[in-house]
């Protein structure tokens, strides 16, 4: 190869070499930066949300990930919620996002957290995982998932001194704004809830709930503040419990809740294995037998055999059954 040759084949390695350290000093200065911009305006979001009575802390706040990824990282993380009268402190969290894929955002949060209300009602909970994912769509979130692995929680009632207990293998949850409305699904499997006066004997169930809030889209990414089910309407797609071997009980149907939060809606019970269910009640529940059995017979005579399937209607509150009989009442939320 002539002398010129080489030297040209040289120049382009080195102005390829060149070229690519420039870029990888841009794009170093370019994640720099968008990190600490990052930060500067997420401090600055966090410190805008006391106009509206909610003062947020990302203790130890700094973006990681570098170069492929970026991530806020905080030591701990609480809310103050002035308005509603809530105020909860979490853990460490640790989140995450591609930088080609900024809209979607993973994170995991550390326990233990506690929970306040100004009704007198504290919640401290503990868990082995708790990871999550979202997708923003514009300013806001267009859906989010969480997993959170064997939870367990203590609920205390300041009020009227009650304690419980409550424990969960797995818990799900799935938020999408669908339009201006809020679809919610969630399961909790093998969870069990323990307290003075609750019974004791029941095996660990299982309950899912697929519901959609009328106009609560933003309940998503905090546009919406009314956090509150009061005036609140929409569709429960399927309630259901599940104490396994078929011992299923779902509902279905519309509901809503007045400005004084009573409960009204059409809606439809079904129950699996009738007689495995009053067993398994009656051996929780001393003394409940001939209630149970009475409600058992009305159940099968309405679905026939095992099972039953039963329209009610609940206006204000009270249930009624063929829009007419009153068979109980539920409380105002």
């Amino acid at each position: 190869m002539a002398a010129s040759s080489r030297r040209s084949v040289s120049g382009k390695i080195w102005f390829l070499a060149a070229l690519i350290v420039l870029v990888i000093g841009v794009y170093t200065g370019g994640w720099f930066y968008a990190a600490s911009l990052l930060k500067e305006r997420t401090l600055t979001l966090l410190g805008s949300q006391e106009k509206a009575g909610v003062i947020a802390e990302c203790a130890d706040a700094e973006y990681r990930g570098y170069p492929f990824r970026i991530g806020l990282f905080c030591s701990k993380v609480s809310v103050d919620d002035r308005n509603n009268g809530v105020s909860a402190a979490f853990g460490s969290l640790r989140s995450a996002a591609q930088v080609y894929d900024p809209k979607h955002v993973v994170w995991e949060l550390d326990g233990p957290s506690e929970i306040r209300t100004s009704h007198g009602l504290s919640i401290s909970s503990q868990w082995e995982s708790l990871q999550s994912s979202l997708t923003a769509k514009g300013r806001g979130i267009e859906r989010s998932s969480t997993i959170i692995g064997a939870l367990q929680s203590a609920i205390v009632s300041s009020a009227t001194g009650q304690t419980f207990n409550f424990a969960a293998a797995n818990t799900e949850m799935h938020l999408r704004q669908n339009g201006a409305d809020l679809d919610a699904a969630m399961t909790v499997s093998n969870a069990s809830l323990t307290g003075e006066g609750l019974p004791q004997g029941l095996p660990a169930l299982t309950t899912s709930a697929d519901v959609t809030l009328t106009g609560k889209a933003g309940l998503i990414d905090g546009s919406d503040r009314n956090v509150s089910l009061y005036g609140a309407e929409g569709e429960i797609r399927s309630l259901t419990a599940d104490l396994g071997e078929g011992r299923i009980i779902s509902v279905s149907g519309p509901f809503g809740f007045t400005a004084d939060g009573r409960m009204n809606g059409k809606l439809k019970l079904r129950v699996e294995k009738l007689e495995a269910w009053k067993q398994s009640l009656e051996a929780a529940i001393p003394g409940i037998g001939p209630m149970l059995n009475n409600a058992t017979n009305m159940l099968s005579a309405l679905g026939g055999g095992d099972r039953a399937s039963i329209d009610f209607t609940i206006k204000n509150g009270k249930v009624l059954v063929g829009g007419f009989i009153a068979i109980g009442e539920i409380p105002p939320i």
